[in-house]
């Protein structure tokens, strides 16, 4: 593990018909997630060109840290109602930042 800021990122195919029982559903996770000590942001996106297409944006401040939220009851939770909303399963990215803007 790496104590880095790291960047996740989650492409999720949502099942037609289920997009807004998933949003519900994610809604709570989110909350609970940004009380995390760690989290800098954990933002769910919609595609404005295919509502069933969802990607998940995270930072934290180290990859320990994000191992520790694997491991929340929420998340795992998360996990385990995957199949009842997802076509695919998620397909998640861990990145390092290179360059800065600011």
């Amino acid at each position: 593990m790496s104590n880095q800021q790291v960047t996740v990122t989650a492409r999720l195919k949502v099942k037609p018909g289920l997009e807004n029982e998933f949003k519900q559903e994610f809604q709570a996770v989110i909350a609970l997630t940004l009380k995390e000590e760690g989290c800098i942001n954990y933002d769910l996106h919609q595609s404005v060109e295919d509502p069933s297409l969802f990607l998940l944006h995270e930072n934290w401040v180290s990859q320990d840290i994000l191992a520790q939220h694997l491991e929340q009851p929420y998340i795992k939770g998360l996990g385990e109602k995957a199949g009842r909303f997802l076509v695919d399963p998620p397909d998640v990215r861990l990145w390092e930042q290179i360059a800065n803007n600011s």
